[in-house]
């Protein structure tokens, strides 16, 4: 077993690098008959950032069932050192995103030099009134933001103004807010009347925010409520969104929609009007399933970044926020997260390798087909190359599950870190 150390991953790389270099060389002959610059493709893909969740290094679970893992994390400075690891061999993670209060301690300046250490930052930080807490004087076992009982909102509400607080020291600059607000039988709540607590709830909110601060507003379309939930759709999120001001955004998470979808003209549409704050990452068959992102519809998530790529060329201000969030129930998570950023960043390369003026040429003049094709060849071109030279001259692995495997570190964190305890259902 040995430390992921530069050394170790230049070791680790070494026996890779003649073909890569082969890979890249021939990848680099094709996109330059396309008129394709393949330096500047690795430029951009170096550039590009995704932020990964503190709770995602952990093994997640069902509602029947979790199966703990060997040498998961303890608490945040555990996290930070698994997110470290996925950083060091991708390149591409290096900001976290803590919840809370899961992720709660005594000395914030402490958990930002942690971070620091692992070469990490901090990203949105996420309030939970979702979930009762021990010691919590008043359920949302009914509602939270938008619950009937105003002593219950302002008990939500003063739980996201102390994310607010925890993410300035923190040097975070956005809180994602997303609550299970909602009702399971027709009847049981004012539909109009909840959204408009809604809004009074997250207006408080909203009015603490540092100048220089984000509020990402976060829709499910079902989950836990099952007939009617608060914020459901984009829809919704824009309405809130435009009611509360300018630093209000949505935040697109790609499960949270009704099977077939049409996310990225969501994804279109919230962008055109300034309204796009950030992303989600994951995949899903069914509903929110919470998989590893491109697992199941990679397509999808090229389709995305092909919009994402189109809306650069607008307002000069455009920065959404990129973050994986995944349930790992049967995988190491570590290892799925180094795949999921690799499919997120190789989404991202495809959709640069897209030629757009002609493929804005095309669409103006109706040549369906010649669109279609413009766009396919994007996805179709194999960027693995681009993404390893990438991560290579960042310092970082060829191949990152490999060195990850090599390297031992679940083994090692398995002896140091306690037994994890099987658990009923998600907790």
């Amino acid at each position: 077993m040995a430390a992921i150390t530069a050394d170790f991953i230049a070791e680790q790389n070494r026996p890779l690098l003649a073909g890569h270099r082969e890979d890249f060389e021939a990848l680099a002959h094709k996109l330059a008959r396309g008129g394709r610059d393949p330096e500047a493709l690795v430029a951009e893909a170096m550039a590009f950032a995704v932020a990964v969740p503190s709770w995602g290094v952990g093994t997640g679970g069902t509602r029947f069932a979790r199966f703990p893992g060997a040498g998961e994390p303890r608490n945040i400075f555990d996290k930070l050192a698994d997110c470290g690891v996925i950083h060091r061999l991708t390149r591409l993670t290096p900001t976290v995103s803590p919840h809370f209060p899961w992720d709660k301690v005594k000395d914030y300046d402490e958990l930002r030099e942690a971070a620091k250490r692992h070469g990490l930052a901090f990203d949105a930080v996420n309030s939970n009134t979702f979930q009762d807490q021990p010691g919590q004087p008043l359920s949302y076992k009914f509602g939270s933001l938008s619950h009937t009982d105003k002593a219950v909102r302002q008990q939500a509400i003063a739980h996201n103004l102390e994310c607010v607080e925890i993410g300035k020291a923190l040097g975070s600059k956005a809180i994602t807010v997303w609550i299970g607000d909602g009702s399971n039988f027709a009847g049981q709540s004012s539909l109009a009347r909840a959204f408009d607590r809604y809004l009074d709830s997250t207006a408080a909110i909203y009015r603490a925010l540092p100048d220089d601060w984000r509020m990402l507003i976060e829709h499910k379309l079902f989950e836990p409520a099952f007939y009617s939930t608060v914020l459901a759709d984009w829809g919704s999120s824009y309405l809130a969104a435009q009611q509360l001001g300018p630093k209000a955004q949505c935040l697109v998470d790609l499960g949270h929609h009704a099977p077939n979808v049409n996310i990225e003209q969501i994804v279109a549409r919230l962008s055109r009007f300034g309204k796009l704050g950030g992303f989600h990452f994951n995949d899903s068959k069914y509903g929110d399933d919470d998989l590893d992102s491109g697992s199941i519809n990679p397509h999808q998530l090229f389709l995305v970044f092909n919009e994402l790529a189109e809306a650069e060329a607008a307002p000069p201000d455009f920065d959404p926020a990129y973050m994986i969030d995944q349930s790992h129930n049967v995988t190491d998570p570590i290892e799925s997260l180094l795949s999921s950023a690799e499919a997120i960043g190789g989404a991202f390369a495809r959709a640069q390798v897209v030629d757009r003026e002609a493929l804005a040429a095309y669409q103006k003049g109706n040549d369906v087909m010649e669109a279609f094709r413009t766009l396919r060849q994007g996805y179709n071109t194999d960027v693995a190359p681009i993404l390893a030279k990438a991560r290579i001259e960042a310092g970082g692995a060829a191949d990152p599950i490999l060195a990850y495997r090599e390297s031992g570190w679940r083994a090692r964190k398995a002896q140091e870190r306690r037994p994890p305890r099987a658990g009923a259902g998600i907790v």
